[in-house]
């Protein structure tokens, strides 16, 4: 147990020293980034890939099971056991230092430097004018290529959008065809995984999650098929060092178009769509009022569906805690998460995917 504690003493110390190293010098994060994350990432994925389900939600239940049901246990020991409680305590005491060592140190090396190192979008991308001239033109382009993707792609008996492909194989393709032009995307993939608790994923709104201590990329099986794509290219984006989300988003949406599959293509675009037209009516550009007329019922219809109609309905007797109280504190753990971490307007941050989308488009690669 003295061996224990000490390990996972110095573990938690040296996190410590590579967390404040990372944040007083961007040079080492930068050089942590490219070229000791990408080593990291490739053997520790490859090891959490050989299992076909989520390591790391197995270890988030289990890490629940313990606090819940291991302190009620814990204290009757201490009640019932007289001559014990100190041995008891130190055990337990142990393994919770030994679990919040691992946390802390995985976090770090997989996580938390990335959050300090240059934005990859300002490596390969120069800023635009980031005007309302541009973002018109932009969201014309976007508005264009989904009413054409969507006439293309397969949908069911009652007008839903359906994926056909193989989108782990496709997410893949369509990664390591980025990664010819951006040498960040280069590497192995594993395959992304659906996590089973998804109705619990779903009242908190997400699509996907990156497990920074299994190097997993995750995503939710339950909401609608167009979200599917992008969301998974998009947390393949975290496994190889893009930590913030408007970036991750950006390169996902850049990965899907690029993709040969036509489904993929569909999913970014339409995506990215919602990102601007939320920024168009958010900041009142009247002048592209106009083209949200262009937007064809198919694409309407796609727009802004996280999960199917029939989806409340049909998992209500799941509900134990309500969407809107579980949605609320996921969305202050996220954005109390990313303020830590330097990203100052927190969850907002991923609507900062519109800036990154008018550079690519009009600010010229690097």
């Amino acid at each position: 147990m003295k061996k224990s504690f000490c390990i996972s003493a110095v573990l938690i110390a040296f996190s410590l020293i590579i967390n404040i190293t990372a944040r007083l010098w961007t040079g080492f994060a930068d050089f942590y980034v490219g070229n000791i994350f990408p080593f990291f990432s490739n053997i520790f994925s490859f090891i959490s890939g050989i299992f076909k389900f989520s390591v790391g939600e197995i270890f988030l239940i289990s890490l629940a099971l313990f606090i819940i049901i291991g302190i009620p246990v814990i204290i009757i020991l201490l009640i019932r056991k007289k001559k014990s409680r100190v041995k008891i305590l130190k055990i337990y005491l142990a393994v919770a230092l030994s679990i919040l060592s691992f946390a802390v140190t995985s976090e770090t090396f997989n996580c938390f430097i990335m959050y300090q190192a240059t934005p990859f979008s300002s490596i390969y991308f120069n800023k635009s004018e980031r005007s309302r001239e541009q973002i018109t033109e932009l969201y014309e382009i976007l508005v264009d290529e989904s009413n054409r993707l969507a006439e293309k792609v397969e949908r069911d008996s009652d007008g839903n959008f359906k994926v056909t492909c193989n989108m782990n194989d496709e997410a893949k393709k369509a990664m390591k065809k980025m990664g010819e032009k951006y040498p960040q995307f280069k590497g192995y993939y594993p395959d992304p995984k659906p996590i089973k608790s998804s109705y619990i994923m779903s009242q908190t709104r997400t699509l996907g999650v990156y497990f920074p201590f299994t190097m997993e990329a995750n995503y939710n099986p339950s909401v609608y098929d167009s979200n599917l794509p992008n969301t998974i290219c998009h947390e393949f984006s975290h496994l190889k060092g893009v930590i913030l989300e408007d970036e991750a988003g950006f390169f996902a949406f850049v990965a899907c178009v690029q993709s040969d599959n036509i489904e993929f293509q569909y999913s970014g675009y339409l995506n990215a769509l919602e990102y601007v037209n939320n920024e168009i009516y958010k900041n009142n550009i009247s002048e592209a009022f106009g083209i949200s007329q262009k937007i064809s019922e198919k694409v309407s219809n796609d727009m802004y569906k996280f999960v199917p109609e029939d989806f409340w309905e049909e998992n209500k007797d799941k509900e134990i805690v309500s969407s809107e109280m579980v949605g609320k504190v996921s969305d202050t753990f996220t954005d109390t998460n990313l303020k830590m971490n330097g990203v100052e307007d927190g969850i907002q941050s991923y609507s900062r995917i519109v800036n990154l989308l008018l550079d690519y488009y009009f600010g010229g690669e690097k």
